[in-house]
């Protein structure tokens, strides 16, 4: 699972991916900078893996992941191939969310594509260009159904109902994730369309380091802009993030963001909130040779967490034994958690809740 990092041309994305992983991508004051899509494996900051650590004393301590993509600035007529559109549009097509940078932030050394600043327009340029790209997709497709379904075919039927749907939002400048998918085939068709618009989005708004707690006049108008689009919108100081990063302890680093009013790396927050847009939450194993962090989709059930960590624990399982972290925490190990009733035992049906301390029995 993949979270894409796209933006018009010097907005930041690549100086905030440097920042959110160890990857270091290039980053100038001019256009195109990124050309190949840089990918980051990033940790996901989670407290909880660290109180793990304090009571089990592991030999090691594996944190869960998210893939950051730092994507090729878009332009204007990206859609027909403009600037470098039509790789800036197939890399986002492989990615499962978006986080859209915005620069809302006035610097006159560092020259914006458009000439001034002004993120509502940077918006509905990218979501155009986006939009306009899914239309060539949904009409090519129903060149396609429209015969079939002219024949009584139920299934194109459904299909043409759906992408007509869809057709009318984009036309009237509406991303394809407002259309809502009506059971379970239109859900399935959905995902089948690969749509970038429909992919979900955050927004990220690049501000001054002033206004990093507070934000400024751009980022109200992003938050009035998107406030019917249930979309989180972050405020992140990408230029102080970066000089963050570039200390090398961790005092240093909490001294710089108390000065600016922060309790933490705004690049921390927008790690999660990658991680929570592409709908994955994290089980723990919590053992003395190692206490780890896995990634699973919400609404696991217990052998597809298995199977994260090996597909014979899928394949074989037999059963899985629960402690909530919650529970681990307060009694502090889990054979103290056994003697106070607080282990359960659950079978294939389990949903996996965020949390968990897990180990799984299993049978090949």
């Amino acid at each position: 699972m993949k979270a894409g990092i796209v933006g018009l041309p010097n907005v930041g994305k690549s100086t905030l991916f440097n920042c959110l992983s160890n990857a270091k991508a290039q980053s100038a004051n001019f256009p195109f900078c990124t050309i190949e899509p840089n990918i980051g494996v990033v940790n996901v900051p989670d407290p909880r893996i660290n109180k793990l650590e304090e009571l089990v004393k592991p030999e090691r301590v594996q944190m869960a992941t998210v893939d950051i993509v730092d994507i090729a600035g878009l332009v204007k007529g990206a859609s027909k191939g403009e600037g470098l559109g039509n790789q800036f549009l197939g890399n986002i097509r492989e990615c499962n969310a978006i986080i859209h940078v915005l620069r809302c932030f006035d610097n006159d050394n560092i020259v914006h594509v458009d000439g001034n600043v002004n993120p509502i327009r940077d918006k509905e340029t990218i979501d155009i260009e986006l939009q306009l790209k899914d239309l060539e997709t949904v009409e090519k497709r129903l060149e396609k159904v429209n015969r079939a379904a002219k024949t009584g075919n139920k299934e194109a039927q459904t299909e043409k109902a759906l992408l007509d749907r869809i057709r009318e939002s984009l036309l009237q400048a509406k991303s394809a994730r407002t259309v809502v998918p009506q059971g379970n085939d239109e859900e399935v068709l959905m995902e089948s369309f690969q749509l970038i618009t429909a992919k979900p989005v955050l927004y990220v708004c690049n501000v001054d380091e002033n206004s990093a707690v507070n934000g400024n006049k751009y980022v109200d108008q992003v938050r009035e802009l998107v406030k019917d689009e249930d979309a989180e919108v972050i405020i992140l100081s990408v230029g102080a993030e970066a000089d963050i990063t570039e200390l090398e302890s961790y005092e240093e680093r909490q001294v710089f963001l108390e000065d600016m009013g922060l309790t933490e790396p705004g690049a921390s927050v927008l790690i999660r909130a990658a991680y929570k847009l592409l709908k994955q939450q994290t089980y723990f194993t919590a053992g003395v040779k190692e206490v780890r962090a896995w990634t699973i989709n919400i609404g696991a059930t217990a052998p597809q967490a298995a199977g994260v960590i090996h597909t014979d624990f899928e394949k074989g399982f037999i059963r899985a034994e629960v402690i909530s972290y919650e529970d681990y925490v307060q009694y502090g190990s889990e054979a103290k958690a056994k003697e106070a009733g607080k282990f359960k035992v659950e079978g294939k049906e389990y949903v996996v809740k965020d949390g968990d301390v897990m180990h799984f029995r299993f049978n090949v």
